[in-house]
């Protein structure tokens, strides 16, 4: 029988998404076959499958810490914002259209009979399933309507362990008044609290433990330390966009637009000695750096519109002009050329003025590109021409067609994508680096080869033993068995 067990948070970034991919890892190093499961997840930074279908990254990065490949079942629903109001619905991969909160409150009835299906269909093949909670579970405006929290444990008859970020303070309070919001049915669900991210004395916080066990009636299923692991970040809480860091020999700008999407198109340069990746919002930031990088975006008309009113873009256009290079991604790479036509609405009707920077256009069209793609650039020129021919995987999503799709295009070293992923590989990233520490003058030779799959099974296993010595895995195997005991 499959067993399941769900990571709930008394807030969002509690941590559920690394605690729930730290479990996948631990479960298929004890050798089970385990899959994660988030019923509805709200982020712009999604993945393609390899079958064409669009889902959150966070259950992506669970996956792959389980050993298996990404399956749009694990995440049945993905909201990406289009507004403060609305989202681009994604239901099993494919959209379904763009819904105001009302609009999609009103049919959440067909939508749980979805996540329903897929979550069915995907324990049939599972030993056990990791299930991640969405947000708050406590919103009690909310509680009638859910489908991600409390909701999808009563569907799942799984077991909750409910984790507190202690980081930002008030753990105790948030711990306990969740458990006060429940309803008597919701609190036996509960059999475990995690608190995360400690910093600390542990002998200093061990009252507290105690004192909070006599509150709340569960016990403390593990302290978890705040870790040093790189792991795919799900959304725009992400911590990459506030470090800063000027020990790079080499110096990367990108530009965070207010919509800014698939950043994790840039851990694989993060990651390389000598090379400082660093995230600006204003043309104050900019400084001048070695390379500015426009990334992907979910409303490419919108943050051209916020670049050029925030003074952005025309210091990008004379960083440009003096021959510097640039690189756009998938909205960025939209950014970068003439003219931007949507005359179907997809992001509000009109044309606008691109940047002019690269020699294409851009018509936006209803239907979504979603492909994976895998294999050799064509001939690229400028200061990147090692490029040329260099292998990459990775994959497409956007609503727009432009030309010279799939390929990097160049005009004074001004180069497009719409690949995500595209320095993901060795060689591109490797080349791209060689080339800016040329252009500086140094010696290229230093640049080391990285292996981002080798780095992420690395990052998999040190949060793994992480877990493993914060989080009483007995208690975990045990609440997991006795609620399989129970069905």
């Amino acid at each position: 029988m499959t067993r399941k067990i769900m990571i709930q948070g008394t807030c969002s970034n509690a941590g559920k998404s690394l605690i729930a991919a730290g479990l996948c890892r631990i479960f298929r190093q004890d050798g089970y076959r385990v899959a994660p499961f988030k019923a509805q997840n709200m982020a712009l930074n999604s993945y393609i499958t390899a079958d064409g279908l669009e889902m959150g990254r966070a259950q992506v990065v669970q996956a792959e810490a389980a050993g298996i490949a990404p399956d749009v079942r694990m995440n049945p629903i993905l909201l990406k914002p289009t507004s403060d109001e609305g989202s681009q619905v994604i239901i099993n991969g494919e959209v379904e259209g763009n819904y105001t909160a009302k609009d999609f409150y009103r049919e959440k009835p067909a939508f749980r009979a979805k996540v329903r299906e897929a979550f069915e269909s995907l324990a049939s093949e599972y030993d056990i399933i990791v299930i991640e909670g969405a947000g708050s579970p406590a919103e009690i405006n909310l509680k009638d309507d859910d489908l991600v929290n409390m909701g999808m444990a009563e569907m799942a008859d799984a077991p909750v362990l409910l984790t507190g970020d202690i980081d930002r303070g008030g753990v105790f309070a948030s711990l306990a008044g969740t458990m006060l919001l429940f309803t008597e049915e919701e609190r036996a669900r509960v059999k475990g609290v995690i608190i995360n991210k400690f910093r600390g004395d542990l002998d200093i916080l061990k009252p507290g433990l105690d004192m909070l066990e006599d509150i709340i009636h569960v016990p403390v299923a593990g302290v978890v330390p705040y870790m040093n692991v790189d792991i795919d970040d799900e959304d725009s809480l992400t911590e990459r966009f506030a470090k800063k860091n000027s020990s790079g020999l080499v110096d990367i700008a990108v530009i965070r637009v207010p919509k800014i999407s698939n950043f994790t198109d840039f851990n694989a340069l993060e990651c390389m000695d000598g090379v400082n990746v660093r995230y600006v919002d204003g043309p104050g930031q900019l400084g001048d750096p070695d390379m500015v990088i426009l990334p992907g975006t979910k409303s490419t008309m919108a943050d051209l519109k916020w670049m050029r009113e925030s003074g952005l873009e025309s210091a990008v256009i004379k960083f440009a002009s003096r021959g510097k290079p640039v690189f756009g991604i998938c909205g960025g790479y939209q950014m970068l050329g003439r003219h931007l036509s949507d005359p179907e609405g997809v992001e509000g009707g009109g044309d606008m003025r691109g940047m002019g920077l690269l020699p294409h256009s851009t018509v936006f069209a209803g239907e979504k590109t979603r492909t994976a793609e895998e294999g050799a650039l064509s001939d690229v020129t400028g200061m990147f021409s090692g490029l040329s021919g260099a292998r990459y995987k990775g994959y497409e999503i956007h609503m727009g067609l432009s030309e010279a799709e799939g390929n990097i295009i160049n005009e004074r070293n001004v180069y497009g994508t719409y690949i995500h992923g595209i320095f993901d590989s060795e060689e591109t990233a490797g080349t791209v680096v060689k080339a800016l520490y040329e252009a500086k003058g140094l010696d290229s030779s230093e640049v080391k080869a990285f292996d981002m799959d080798e780095y992420k099974e690395r990052q998999y296993d040190i949060l793994a033993d992480g877990l493993r010595k914060s989080l009483d895995m007995e208690l975990i195997y045990r609440i997991m068995e006795d609620s399989g005991d129970e069905n």
